[in-house]
């Protein structure tokens, strides 16, 4: 059923894009942090990935596997592939949040009207292995949405045509206590300048501001754009992006079963370990 677009939106978080130059070291990485990883999957573009599963949302990994396919790979609108490659080229770092989606197309037709800078819909399978060695075909459509002041970042809804073959628990169970991630943290000179943006990304009544930083209230989470100054503020050791070029994405907030906060810097994206 399509989605009602006179209802206010606020999707839920839905997964992150981890741009990384060595699949193999990232998951080697986070396997050491007590995280269980997905097995390496391949898109017919040319990029690879290996997924964190958690409950309802999860950490993608990816890498180019094959530069040549993504710079031959033909997208009538956003080239997945190819902004992945281009933002690996100038540094590792989380390069997309992507929001829960249930109807692609009624989803791009939402942004569309709301003005923002939308791409044709895009539908792909691949195989996915599953936890006791067989294989499945699993299938998504996305709706991608930017913003001419974030050339770093970019944002899609992710409808999933066949989750009962990619959501698995055996994939869910984490060392290190790890649930759901809660919080993803952008840095930015001016966050209350994105608040239309994200008013139109979810909803206006999911957007607060204050001087330092913008909130997104969402179904699963929240997104939260602060300036440097209140992001060395609010997470001491985290390591906070060059924003020169437009805002980045800096840390995922992960509720785990842990006593105290814990966070780590690899491949240029914080993750926060949090109490639950």
């Amino acid at each position: 059923m399509a989605q009602d677009l006179s209802l206010p939106v606020k999707r839920g978080l839905d997964h992150v894009v981890l741009c990384v130059r060595d699949l193999d070291a990232a998951v080697a990485r986070f396997n050491a942090l007590g995280f269980t990883t997905t097995p390496r999957a391949e898109h017919p573009w040319g990029t690879a990935n290996a997924l964190v599963q958690l409950d309802g949302n999860f950490i993608e990994l990816l890498t180019i596997a094959d530069a040549d396919k993504v710079r031959a790979a033909e997208f009538e609108g956003f080239g997945f592939g190819d902004f992945c490659m281009r933002f690996v080229d100038r540094h590792e770092g989380m390069s997309m949040l992507v929001f829960e989606g249930a109807d692609a197309r009624a989803e791009q037709a939402e942004f569309a009207a709301a003005g923002l800078d939308t791409y044709a819909p895009f539908d792909f399978s691949r195989s996915a292995q599953l936890p006791d060695g067989g294989e499945a075909t699993v299938g998504f459509s996305l709706a991608f949405v930017t913003h001419p002041g974030m050339p770093e970042a970019a944002f899609f809804t992710c409808q999933q045509h066949a989750p009962e073959h990619f959501w698995k628990p055996d994939y869910q169970q984490h060392a290190n206590g790890a649930r759901q991630i809660t919080r993803v943290v952008m840095v930015a000179d001016d966050p209350p300048a994105y608040a239309d943006f994200f008013g139109k990304v979810q909803s206006p009544d999911a957007v607060t501001t204050d001087v330092d930083r913008l909130t997104v209230a969402t179904n699963r989470g929240e997104l939260m754009m602060v300036t440097p100054a209140a992001f060395a503020a609010d997470w001491p050791g985290a390591e906070c992006p060059d924003v020169t070029d437009g805002p980045r994405f800096a840390l995922i907030g992960i509720t785990a079963d842990v006593a105290a906060l814990q966070v780590t810097n690899d491949f240029g994206l914080a993750v926060a370990l949090m109490p639950a």
